[in-house]
């Protein structure tokens, strides 16, 4: 698939089928966010690959809204970095998070990026604090989203393009 018709396919699920995604896809997609570009080349990311439901159901409690649908996916990777390492850390993640998703949407997979940097529960823990305590995460390590990855339990439309905003698009000047 070229790749100007995978970003018009590509789109975010919240459902999935109950099937595993083959370790060899999983090592694809993980290969795509290891050969995501960073800032100065750091590659100072950090990826935890998740595929216990256990823990994927207590990920998804995490914070108050948002990632309950974590719960029927096969597989989340938690996406990492260290601020006080690469002052870039956000972007560099955010790059490899989208490559992964691209790279799961090529396979076949489907994907949802559920936000964690800045959110958590309304008694004030953070999503942070509820992540190192599920996956061991040392204390210097903020985590910035979990992808949620697995067989797309129904399919959706491609992006249209009479949707696309150009008028958000200049040219030398605003």
């Amino acid at each position: 698939m070229d790749f100007k018709d995978l970003v018009c396919v590509r789109r975010s699920y919240r459902k999935f089928t109950p099937e595993e995604v083959d370790p060899e896809a999983v090592k694809t997609i993980i290969r795509a966010a290891l050969m995501s570009p960073t800032s100065k080349t750091r590659r100072a990311w950090h990826f935890i690959v998740v595929d216990d439901r256990l823990d994927i159901e207590k990920i998804a409690d995490a914070k108050d809204a948002g990632a309950q649908l974590l719960k029927g996916a096969p597989l989340a990777i938690v996406v990492l970095g260290n601020p006080q390492e690469n002052d870039c850390w956000i972007e560099d993640g955010s790059i490899a998070a989208i490559s992964m998703q691209y790279q799961a949407e090529e396979l076949g997979l489907g994907s949802c990026w559920v936000q964690m940097r800045d959110r958590g529960l309304s008694d004030g823990t953070s999503a942070d604090e509820v992540l190192r305590g599920i996956l061991d995460i040392p204390e210097e390590m903020c985590v910035l989203c979990v992808l949620a990855v697995g067989h797309k339990a129904e399919e959706r439309k491609p992006q249209d393009e009479e949707k696309l905003k150009w008028e958000n698009v200049h040219i030398a000047k605003y």
